[in-house]
């Protein structure tokens, strides 16, 4: 289903020392630093698996995301996802995924939900049935009865979450990339979410790539980790197995594994 191998990437950042006369020199010669996102990323993912990618901030999850969605191109490295390379066969391929990032959104923010969703059949050209039949679903399963009518800058944090997922699903894809779904929600609407994903993944067989710092999330839907830290893959286990190895007999909860996963690999 979803095969990376050796995957590279990398950047060139802008960089200036503070005051004037560095700013203006600047407008003539800019200096930059190359910023390794990544480096020789490999991992396998099976149909219908739910695999946690984790690490700190900068580890490089958002732009393996955005490698595995189409969004940016590798340096080097190969990356095949349902017999599509995401990059290269992009109108073909987006048929087959999802995306939520949980600061971007894909909903039109002055119009009702609902108009987006509308929006959104015709971009992927949905069925009229499909397309009633899946928003029926969704909107059931996620409780969106109250809200699809309202335009998505009158919602809320958690309501539109809800609706973000939605959107992404509404062309039933066979992979779906979460990206800080339940960044900033509160606690019902994080138990709504973590339950809407469990569903789809058990009758839809939907495949799932969740990148969070959130440990809860981890311990309530995935089996699998991969820790990611400097742009390299560190290590890619069993969530039990991995609790097992670093709590050393003891009983640590979630969190203490992670720290502990953290530190034992310096990221």
């Amino acid at each position: 289903m979803i095969e990376l191998k050796n995957i590279s990437k990398s950047f060139k950042v802008f960089r200036r020392s503070p005051g004037f006369t560095k700013a203006f020199k600047s407008l003539f010669k800019r200096e930059y630093d190359l910023v390794r996102a990544l480096e020789d990323v490999s991992f396998k993912i099976d149909e219908g698996e739910m695999v946690a990618y984790i690490g700190p901030n900068g580890a490089g999850k958002s732009t393996t995301i955005k490698i595995m969605s189409g969004i940016l191109n590798p340096d080097s490295g190969s990356c095949v996802i349902n017999g599509k390379v995401p990059w290269k066969n992009r109108i073909d391929y987006v048929k087959d995924i999802g995306v939520v990032f949980g600061q971007r959104s894909q909903l039109w923010w002055d119009v009702p939900v609902e108009d987006s969703f509308e929006l959104l059949k015709d971009i992927y050209k949905i069925p009229y049935n499909q397309y009633k039949s899946n928003k029926a679903m969704l909107t059931d399963l996620l409780k969106l009865e109250d809200i699809i009518k309202t335009p998505t800058r009158q919602l809320s944090l958690g309501q539109r979450m809800r609706c973000e997922i939605a959107a992404s699903l509404l062309h039933s894809p066979k992979i779906l990339f979460l990206d800080e779904p339940t960044i900033g929600l509160d606690a019902v609407s994080k138990i709504a979410v973590r339950d809407f994903i469990k569903t789809i993944n058990k009758e839809k067989k939907t495949t799932v790539i969740l990148t969070t710092h959130d440990t809860q999330d981890i311990e309530a839907l995935c089996k699998r980790m991969i820790l990611i830290g400097k742009g390299k893959v560190l290590l890619d286990g069993n969530f039990e197995e991995l609790k097992h190895e670093f709590s050393e007999g003891g009983e640590l909860n979630i969190d203490e594994v992670v720290v502990k996963m953290y530190k034992e690999y310096n990221v």
